[in-house]
């Protein structure tokens, strides 16, 4: 596969799940805002997905339709699911020859809905839950039709790839900016719905209340948003499934580059997957969750080198 094609196939996949991460996390933090109108912020979600510094995120932080339409539409917002959605679209277009017929379809259904002139005005006027529900749906109809017309080959693999180390950063991320509030104080006692809506967020919430029978604990969020392999958002199972479709690009003509992205991918995996919550609060949540995505970086940094030809 050139590296042209597959350094499309792999960016538009990272594209798509951002958008995902973006729309779920604007959803349940809408429905937040509404139960305590007066001292909700939006700051937490502004520092995760956008380049906003201090000041310019504490002035938006309040203003719950202007954060809507800043991350839905705004085009001077690099990370909008506008421009989000733009840069997926624009990526498959350039290797249709390389993805199926219903994967373009639907991410050319996905951008000229979110490029409707309406939608400024529903988001303003309307419920957003709504419109972002509507907005969500066709990621899911893009996920699912990836998931069963993509042949199993390097392309599909390059997209999962890209998928995988897109979720065990915005994971990584968002458990590290919601312990932020609490100054990672694990005994800092927090109410129900702080770690319900940190849960609804990355689609966990069901899986905590069937796994932990014995109320909401700080270190019972960290052991299934990082170790829970059987939750498909967390840093572990991203980093697995990393791993896995990584060795299938595996030839006798990349040996050297494979070998070095390949002892990257398994020494963080080892690292996750041999630490405990207890071992994690030692270390610092804060310092693994940094060093995790540092580790990600330099895992997509090393793989675009090795496989892009990225100079």
């Amino acid at each position: 596969m050139l590296s042209r094609v597959a350094d499309s196939l792999y960016w538009m996949s990272r594209y798509m799940e951002r958008t995902d991460g973006i729309l779920r996390m604007l959803k349940i933090n809408y429905a937040s805002s509404q139960d305590d109108v007066q001292a909700f912020s939006w700051k937490p979600v502004l520092k995760i997905f956008t380049f906003l510094n201090d000041e310019e995120a504490s002035a938006l932080a309040h203003n719950t339709r202007g954060v809507l339409q800043y991350m839905v539409i705004d085009k001077d917002n690099p990370n909008s699911v506008l421009n989000m959605v733009t840069l997926a679209r624009e990526n498959g277009r350039s290797v249709q020859d390389h993805i199926t017929k219903e994967m373009w379809q639907c991410l050319n259904d996905f951008y000229h809905t979110v490029r409707q002139e309406k939608l400024a005005e529903w988001l303003l006027k309307d419920d957003p839950i709504t419109i972002l529900d509507m907005l969500i749906k066709h990621g899911v109809l893009y996920f699912g039709t990836t998931d069963i017309t993509m042949a199993r080959g390097e392309g599909n693999s390059f997209i999962n790839i890209g998928k995988y180390i897109e979720r065990a950063i915005q994971s990584a991320d968002i458990l590290d900016v919601k312990f932020s509030d609490s100054n990672y104080d694990m005994d800092e006692a927090k109410d129900t719905t702080y770690w319900k809506y940190l849960l609804l967020s990355i689609s966990g919430y069901e899986l905590y209340l069937k796994t932990y029978r014995g109320g909401f604990e700080a270190r019972n969020v960290v052991g299934q948003v990082i170790l829970n392999d059987h939750f498909p958002r967390s840093v572990i199972y991203s980093v697995n499934r990393l791993h896995r479709y990584f060795e299938r690009l595996k030839n006798e003509r990349n040996v050297n580059d494979f070998n070095q992205v390949d002892f990257m991918i398994g020494k963080l995996k080892s690292k996750v997957k041999f630490s405990t919550p207890e071992t994690i609060f030692q270390e610092g949540l804060h310092q693994f969750l940094t060093e995790t995505k540092n580790d990600l970086y330099v895992i997509g940094k090393t793989l675009s080198q090795n496989y892009f030809s990225y100079t």
